[in-house]
């Protein structure tokens, strides 16, 4: 049964350059019709992914802070209504820190919103300026103190292992993050995804990305400093103080259903993945022909989902129970991950095992996406 709600909000007022999301400027939005068009996708999920209680909504995009204060209540008022709502549930919200944006967090608050993801990427100017921000960094410290104020609980998130930087620079830019008390930090390293518009840059020779070695070394003093300030590494980009953790992503990395409505939303109920039409023209299409904005709802084999299991799974420092995904998904242990390739890795200090539980190390990280493709068993990928 879905415990998980994601609400997808496609409009950004620009589109960052390394930026690969769905998302999208446009000149107006007509809240009205999408609030009638999102309340419409959301009842069609809930007929459908069962009424156990919520135990996080999640507005991600885009750029959720965007979004009318009194929309986001009307959702979240539909979401009670239809699932009802966990004690202590989880609401987040991603939010760039403008003034604009900062204005609203207190009526956000108002309206339900106890969390709140902020996109700082840099506290340096020049930086935010290459990143193509449309904040400098006192607007990101002032969007900070004021979301710490309206919030109970703040994240925010850096973008580091950037053409050029130093260990000095990053460990520099870090401490005074970490200095700023909140209990969640997501620090993700720049990658240079096809399609945008620093891929083409690079092609062109704008600029070099940084090399693998140092960003591995970045990478090793990310979780260094992390550890010493009392807020680990729970998952390959994320930080947390223990309780702390974002309990809507861990709904995804350890692979539990959830629902996703609006545009290029995924979701999985039930043994089915649904993914919404990307377009926000596409999806309003859909949604007022059939109600709903799916483009596409499929079967998933317990084959494809326990590869999905495991792809998501090792992702977190907990590791993954492989007799849990055994029993729950009907396929043995032994073929679920490879065992020599795992005896290997373990014994050069890249994976681990104890007992049903296994992972990979701190040092097996930063290799996490050829790990995965050495311990996941290719058959059982492709089934």
């Amino acid at each position: 049964m879905a415990r998980a709600l994601y609400i997808h909000w496609p409009f950004c007022l620009a589109k960052c350059p390394y930026c690969d999301f769905n998302s999208h400027v446009r000149n107006g939005v007509d809240v009205e019709l999408w609030r009638n068009m999102l309340l419409a996708d959301m009842r069609h999920e809930a007929e459908l992914a069962g009424s156990e209680p919520l135990d996080s909504v999640f507005f991600g995009g885009g750029t959720p802070s965007l979004m009318p204060p009194v929309l986001v209540g009307a959702l979240l008022e539909e979401a009670e209504r239809l699932w009802s709502f966990a004690p202590g549930i989880e609401i987040t919200l991603e939010a760039n820190p403008s003034s604009v944006e900062a204005a609203n967090f207190a009526a956000l608050a108002g309206a339900g919103v106890n969390r709140v993801s902020l996109g700082v990427q840099s506290l340096d100017d020049e930086v935010l300026r290459f990143l193509g921000r449309l904040h400098n960094g006192q607007e990101a410290l002032s969007a900070l103190d004021t979301a710490q104020s309206a919030f109970r609980r703040v994240s925010f998130d850096l973008i580091y292992a950037r053409p050029g930087q130093t260990l000095e620079q990053w460990e520099g830019e870090l401490r005074r993050a970490l200095g700023f008390g909140t209990e969640h930090l997501s620090l993700y390293q720049l990658t240079i995804e096809a399609g945008t518009r620093f891929a083409t840059e690079v092609r062109q020779g704008a600029f070099v990305p940084l090399d693998d070695d140092p960003a591995a070394d970045l990478f090793a003093l990310t979780r260094e400093l992390t550890e010493a300030a009392g807020l680990p590494a729970y998952e390959v980009s994320n930080h947390a103080r223990p309780g702390e953790e974002s309990r809507h992503n861990l709904t995804y990395w350890r692979y539990r259903d959830y629902v996703g409505i609006g545009p290029g939303a995924h979701g999985r109920r039930d043994g089915m993945a649904t993914l919404r039409h990307k377009k926000p023209e596409n999806w309003l299409d859909a949604v007022a022909d059939t109600g709903n904005g799916l483009k596409e709802e499929r079967s998933l084999g317990t084959a494809e989902q326990a590869s999905e299991a495991l792809l998501m799974g090792l992702r977190l420092a907990e590791g993954v129970d492989l007799t849990g995904l055994s029993q729950r998904f009907g396929i043995g242990r032994e073929a679920l991950v490879h065992p020599p390739k795992l005896a290997f890795y373990e014994s050069i200090g890249l994976a681990w095992r104890r007992g049903d539980l296994v992972g990979i190390t701190p040092q097996g990280m930063p290799l996490l996406d050829a790990l995965l493709g050495e311990l996941v068993p290719a058959d059982l990928v492709a089934a």
